[in-house]
C-alpha cells in the first residue's frame, strides 16, 4: 500500500483503488474478513455503521439497491465519500457522520447492517486521536459493541440480519449471548487464527416475533 506526499494511503481490492487518510484506520485482517463474507442479494439496503475509509460500503453498493454509511470520524466521512466518487458509486452509497446509530433516521430500516466495531480492551481512558478511537472498544473490548446491539434490532427489517467481527481479546462468547438475549440467532461465519488473537465474522439473524 503505497503512501502519498499528502499523508495518505492508496490501495486496491477486488477492482476497487481506495485512499485511506492518515487520521482513518487502514482495513487489516478484520475489514478483509467481513470483506471476504459480505454476502447479499441484490436489490437489498444495506447499513455499515463505522464505515472507515468505505471499503465494506463500497463492496455493498455493487449489489445493494442502497447503502447508508455511518461513522464518528469525519475524516472517514470525506475519505467513504471521496472513494465513492472515485469508484463511480457516489450515487448508491450515502454517508453521514456520527457515533452508531444517531446519524439514521427515525424509521429507516435495513436488510444487513454491517459492524467492525472497536473491539481491544483499553486501560480505562478516553481515547485521544481518531486512530485510537478506531480500536478502542472500552475497558473490557466489548463496551461499544454492547451499545451497538442493544440499538442494532430497532433498524433491521423482519428476519434481518447483521454482520459483525469480533476478537478473543474482546468477548466473542459475551457478544453472542448478548445478541441472543435481544432476540437473535447467531452463527459463526468464518474464523481466522493468529498468534495473538482469534477473528471471527459473526452473523445475527433477528427472530420473527410473530
Amino acid at each position: 500500500m503505497p503512501s502519498s506526499p499528502e499523508g495518505r494511503w492508496t490501495f486496491t481490492y477486488s477492482g476497487l483503488t481506495l485512499m485511506v487518510p492518515s487520521q482513518v484506520y487502514r482495513p487489516k485482517e478484520d475489514t478483509f474478513l467481513l470483506a471476504e463474507n459480505l454476502l447479499l442479494q441484490r436489490g437489498e439496503t444495506v447499513l455499515e455503521v463505522g464505515c472507515g475509509c468505505g471499503l465494506i460500503a463500497l463492496l455493498a453498493a455493487r449489489k445493494a439497491a442502497r447503502v447508508v454509511a455511518t461513522d464518528l470520524n469525519p475524516f472517514a466521512v470525506e475519505a467513504t465519500k471521496a472513494n465513492a466518487q472515485a469508484n463511480g458509486l457516489e450515487a448508491r452509497v450515502e454517508v453521514r457522520q456520527g457515533d452508531l446509530f444517531k446519524p439514521v433516521r427515525f424509521g429507516e430500516k435495513f436488510d444487513l447492517i454491517v459492524f467492525n466495531p472497536p473491539y481491544l480492551p483499553s486501560d480505562g481512558k478516553e481515547p485521544q486521536d481518531w486512530l485510537s478511537r478506531a480500536w478502542c472498544g472500552g475497558k473490557k473490548g466489548w463496551e461499544v459493541t454492547e451499545r451497538f446491539i442493544r440499538e442494532v434490532g430497532c433498524f433491521l427489517k423482519p428476519r434481518g440480519r447483521v454482520l459483525l467481527v469480533q476478537s478473543s481479546l474482546g468477548g466473542i462468547e459475551e457478544t453472542v449471548r448478548r445478541l441472543q438475549a435481544v432476540g437473535f440467532s447467531v452463527r459463526t461465519v468464518e474464523e481466522k487464527r493468529f498468534f495473538f488473537e482469534t477473528l471471527v465474522c459473526l452473523e445475527a439473524r433477528l427472530i420473527s416475533q410473530s
